[in-house]
């Protein structure tokens, strides 16, 4: 067994200088490796991945403080396979340091091919009634599908296995669900199997993460680099086929910072946060900035129980041909997507039916648009015919100001 241990010494000063640090060693046929990072994890936080000659193998960002990779087996977040010869590189993401530097220990082990344990299946749930058989009003060969844009598993820094989140979707009336771990796409051989068992369509996305904003990259598109600027994440999303989104552009620590020569096609704009203050008006004077075509997307952000909550918090529908991962994907593409606060059949919704706005279990709301213009509907079901709508995107609020219903 060939082990190294590599002590450094990082504070304040040497995050400010690069966010990002290597630790090299050599593989010369060896079936595993494990790797642990020691630090004061009261003072600081440092994140954890792994890059091999082949290419990258992982993230756990600061979530974990040890992973182990071999031929068969992984720690979750990192992609199992032969580990091929010559220089590894366990990445240090320099997330937060204080002013006086820390020591941080990264042990390297090469071992024998190591052992993982299976990650729970999760209970598969009785067949849940769907939030699409509500049957929004849609176009012939159209069907409103019910989903999450945002959740997490512990392939990144979410706490239930793949199974366990999935079957929370389910008992939550979701139809798909995309997962979105951090800088890795660990997850995404798993997904239709996972998703077969459950009944439920797992959607492959990455949420590429940076400490100056996140956005999700949803579709099966491989691996998006985190360590190129933004403008060539929207480049190889748009070129792989996939679809991209800025995330919680407006979350405090979280919020969108990078410049972008080209704004991507999608926008989370409501991320589960925003159930604390829906009356704010910052999310429509960012929208008065955006594509006029932008999507908007809905994100609960799910990452374990003690959030309160359950994945499809709030809820984004997509008119698709079909519940599968490329006809949620084509329903984005076209633009055609809704949000709602709940998923249950009496909730407030907002849909689009061709160029004309539907307003469903809509008595007493009020509908607004982008230029701030706002009238009270009457009837559970309105059709507001495109010349009379304004400005969109719309939203369905309560006479108190809370956001119901969001469409574009």
């Amino acid at each position: 067994m060939t082990r190294l241990v590599r002590t450094l010494r990082l504070g304040l000063e040497d995050l400010l200088a690069d966010d990002l640090r290597t630790v090299a060693f050599e593989v010369d046929g060896e079936p595993g490796v494990e790797v642990t990072v020691e630090y004061d994890r009261e003072a600081a936080v440092v994140d954890l991945g792994l890059e091999g000659p082949a290419g990258w193998r992982g993230w756990s960002g600061g979530a974990r403080t040890t992973f182990v990779v071999g031929r068969d087996a992984a720690t979750p977040g990192y992609v199992p396979g032969e580990l091929e010869p010559g220089e590894w590189r366990v990445q240090l993401g320099l997330y937060r340091l204080p002013v006086e530097p820390v020591e941080v220990r990264v042990t390297v082990e090469l071992t024998a091919s190591p052992g993982v344990p299976p990650e729970p299946p999760g209970t598969p749930r009785p067949e849940a009634p769907r939030a699409s058989a509500r049957r929004l009003p849609a176009l012939d060969g159209l069907t409103w599908f019910a989903g999450d844009f945002h959740a997490h598993s512990n392939h990144s820094d979410g706490e239930q296995s793949l199974g366990e989140l999935a079957a929370l979707a389910v008992g939550n009336g979701l139809d798909f669900l995309a997962v979105t771990e951090h800088n890795t796409v660990s997850h995404h051989p798993l997904l239709a199997g996972v998703g077969a068992t459950h009944g439920i369509t797992l959607l492959p996305g990455q949420e590429v993460t940076t400490a100056r904003g996140h956005a999700n990259a949803f579709g099966d598109i491989g691996w998006v680099d985190f360590r190129e600027h933004p403008d060539r994440w929207v480049e190889t999303v748009a070129e792989r086929g996939g679809v991209l989104s800025v995330n919680h552009p407006l979350q405090e620590e979280w919020a969108w910072q990078h410049p972008l020569a080209a704004l991507p096609d999608a926008l989370e704009l409501w991320h589960v946060t925003w159930f604390r203050d829906q009356t704010a008006t910052a999310p429509w004077t960012l929208l008065s900035r955006w594509r006029d075509d932008v999507t908007l997307l809905g994100g609960s952000d799910y990452h374990h129980p003690r959030h309160g909550y359950l994945p499809g918090t709030p809820v984004t529908w997509v008119a698709a041909e079909e519940n599968s991962p490329e006809g949620i994907l084509d329903g984005l593409r076209a633009g055609r997507a809704a949000i709602t606060r709940l998923p249950t059949p009496d909730a407030p919704a907002l849909v689009r039916l061709g160029d004309d706005l539907v307003a469903l279990a809509a008595d007493g709301t009020v509908l607004g648009d982008l230029d701030g213009r706002r009238r009270m509907l009457h009837g559970d079901r309105v059709v507001v015919p495109a010349e009379r709508a304004g400005r969109g995107p719309f939203r369905l609020e309560s006479p108190a100001g809370e956001v119901l219903a969001i469409t574009r």
